[in-house]
């Protein structure tokens, strides 16, 4: 036992019933006897400290994961951890103990994005469970750093354990799965936060699964995530996740049978008042008060941990406000752009551009000057925002003309509501595209209608899309915008995968910028006009259109990502293009068996035979014998820095866990047989081969 959990047991054996109840409630009240100080337990940092003013705003965490990059992911965790606590530190030192205000951060968003209408998407790290367990542990392990005893801030795994969508039916959905795809898709990331990160906290989703609300889910809050994973920290209820047992569910008649269910089923901390109800319920033998005790212990626990309790942190402590969004994390946070952006495609190298090769640019579409398109949701206030116009300017300066048209509102069929005609803004980016020598066209959505229910608007289906097609007028603007013949680079900035079908065919480029953080516009400048070059992959699949998909409601997961799809996409998971050429040679695999808790090695030269210096990924693909997974799956990635014209002779493992399997009881097993592994630089999928020609390297290995 450690001697947080020692301070803990006997701070609350000190505490009265209506005290330690109190203390089960995310807004807990201050207990002055004990010296315990009033905290909230709600704060978000999904992608940068968020909703608490300034702070560094990084890319949306779908764009996070389009890096590839286990390492950019850590430094990303390692800048809020930093700024969380310089916060925290002044709202303190000016008596503040509200909302925003803690260290408790309910992220990362580990949800598997199984399907692109869903408007929470974004917040995740893509469709793929091993990518998602990758990026989500080094970010939790950025945040909890270990500080002389203490941890800088608090990671949280949200939503236990399969959610994404419908987002308006979130408080009655009940998700319908089978074991295969619970164990083989939805745990997977939660289990790797509880075992590899230790995160100090999980969260409840809203729907219910298999006809168990999730906050009252004994199979999974007590079965799986404490007995089965021995998950020590506290579990907290999504917000309102409580009082939707009765008024959504509808399985608890009254506020106090939904306080009872949720306690008594595995959640310590109510988001919620429903809490309130258990001195009653424990005086009427509803709930244990050694249950309540437990509950208490670990929400004391974490709060000793992270020094709120107990003795100072000076190191902790000390941490000062003028790191937040300083000058270095600027420079991180453009990095981050940068190599978050996916290069889907470049006739004849069109891409990059020079000031020196057109005399005029013209920039058009809703999204070219939004600041609301840059940062997408659950997001903080940076010191200063770059659209991606004024990136554009910002780099040409006076040496080239850049003119300006938004082409259309997002949405909306007009600008000016009943004011102007439909096609309003049209007729001025026809002007435009009438003297411009190349057009950069930035189409997509934001989270005034891409998000979660209630933070965005109404207008599609409470942040859920429709279809896939680009909304309003946007793509009567990309039809016209392209028929001028002009080149045109398409940006897409949106937080999931568009039907990009007309734009492959006619324009000249596509970049996928997601919602690329404050300083994205500098970001894409940078991509366009060649002085980094773009090395993002797709944490997602960009399909060819809605009818390859099964029903929204449908949480099977037959034909849908990459792992379970029949159809050929538009553009693969893990596909991504770069100004180099890259070459992956001689690759081989030191291994004649696969044995349990023994690592495979393999051998490769990676050649550079461009000009500039960047990164490529090699992916591992595994297809397992009588797997449930039809497809190969990712199950390694290494991402490497290569100079221009460099050639790098690599020796790298493959982990014995990248073969297992899950029985059906969930336990991780190695299968008897002959397993297949695909090494290269994308999918080993016929669309990636026709897209990239790249070989895929092949091996036959036997199991033990």
């Amino acid at each position: 036992m450690n001697k947080y959990r020692k301070m803990a047991e006997k701070l609350v054996s000190e505490m009265t019933l209506e005290e330690k109840v109190s203390q089960t409630l995310y807004d807990a009240p201050a207990i002055p006897r004990l010296g315990i100080p009033a905290y909230n337990w709600w704060n978000e940092s999904l992608h940068g400290v968020a909703r608490a003013g300034t702070a560094t705003v990084f890319p949306q965490t779908i764009g996070v994961a389009a890096t590839f990059d286990e390492d950019l992911v850590k430094k990303v965790g390692e800048t809020i951890a930093q700024e969380g606590r310089a916060k925290y530190n002044e709202a303190i030192k000016h008596g503040e103990h509200g909302i925003y205000k803690g260290l408790t951060f309910w992220a990362p968003n580990v949800n598997i994005f199984r399907d692109p209408r869903w408007g929470r998407g974004q917040e995740t790290f893509g469709e793929d469970p091993y990518l998602t367990s990758q990026m989500a542990v080094s970010f939790i392990n950025a945040i909890q750093e270990n500080v002389d005893g203490n941890i800088k801030a608090a990671a949280c795994a949200k939503h236990f354990a399969v959610h994404s969508g419908p987002e308006p039916d979130r408080h009655y959905f009940n998700a319908e799965i089978s074991d295969e795809d619970l164990y083989e898709t939805y745990l997977p990331a939660f289990e790797a936060a509880v075992k590899k990160a230790h995160v100090e906290a999980v969260m409840g989703a809203y729907n219910a699964v298999n006809g168990v609300p999730s906050c009252m889910n004994k199979r999974l809050l007590i079965d799986i995530l404490r007995n089965k994973w021995h998950f020590e920290g506290h579990v907290v209820s999504d917000c309102g996740a409580i009082k939707d047992l009765h008024r959504g569910h509808k399985v608890a008649k009254t506020p106090y049978e939904s306080a009872v269910f949720g306690m008594n089923n595995g959640c310590d901390l109510n988001c919620g008042g429903e809490y309130s109800e258990l001195t009653k319920a424990v005086k009427n033998g509803d709930v244990l008060e050694e249950r309540i005790d437990e509950a208490v212990i670990r929400l004391m626990e974490l709060r000793y941990k992270l020094g709120i309790l107990g003795e100072k942190n000076k190191k902790l402590d000390g941490i000062p406000y003028s790191v937040v969004d300083d000058k270095e994390k600027k420079e991180l946070n453009e990095e981050v752009a940068a190599k978050s952006l996916v290069l889907l495609k470049n006739d004849n190298d069109f891409l990059p551009i020079s000031k020196k090769q057109f005399k005029s640019i013209g920039v058009i579409g809703p999204n070219a000057d939004s600041r609301k398109a840059l940062v997408g949701n659950y997001e903080g206030t940076a010191s200063r925002y770059i659209t991606v116009l004024e990136g554009i300017e910002d780099y040409v300066g006076d040496e080239v003309i850049v003119r300006y048209s938004q082409g259309c509102h997002l949405y909306k069929t007009r600008k000016n509501a009943s004011l102007s005609m439909a096609t309003d803004r049209i007729a001025e980016a026809r002007s435009i595209c009438e003297v411009s020598d190349v057009i950069v066209l930035v189409l997509g959505l934001d989270a005034s209608i891409e998000g979660e229910a209630g933070d965005a608007g109404n207008d599609f289906a409470s942040g859920d899309k429709p279809d896939l097609f680009f909304p309003g007028m946007q793509t009567e603007l990309l039809e016209v915008v392209c028929s001028y013949g002009k080149p045109v680079v398409l940006i897409s900035m949106s937080g999931s995968a568009m039907d990009l079908r007309y734009a492959s065919e006619h324009c000249n480029a596509i970049i996928q910028a997601w919602y690329p953080g404050a300083r994205g516009g500098k970001a894409i400048a940078d991509i366009l006009f060649g002085e980094c070059c773009p090395e993002g992959k797709l944490p997602v699949t960009i399909y060819n259109k809605v009818q390859d998909l099964p029903d929204f409601k449908d949480y099977s997961m037959k034909s849908r990502t990459y792992r379970f799809m029949s159809k050929l996409p538009l553009y693969p998971f893990g596909y991504g293009m770069s100004y180099n050429k890259y070459e992956l040679k001689n690759v081989e695999l030191n291994a004649l068996k696969i044995e349990e808790n023994r690592k495979i090695s393999f051998s490769a030269d990676l050649r550079n035979l461009g000009e500039y210096n960047s990164a490529e990924t090699i992916q591992v693909y595994v297809k397992a014998p009588d797997s449930y997974v039809p497809n190969p799956q990712l199950r390694a990635l290494y991402k490497i820095r290569c100079l221009a014209k460099e050639c790098k002779h690599l020796e790298l493992e493959i982990s014995p866990e990248t073969f297992y399997v899950y029985d059906k009881n969930g336990n991780q097993i190695l299968n008897k047989g002959t397993y297949t592994i695909y090494i290269g630089l994308n999918q080993p999928d016929d669309r990636s081969y026709e897209l990239t020609g790249n070989r895929i390297y092949k091996f036959s290995i036997d199991s033990e």
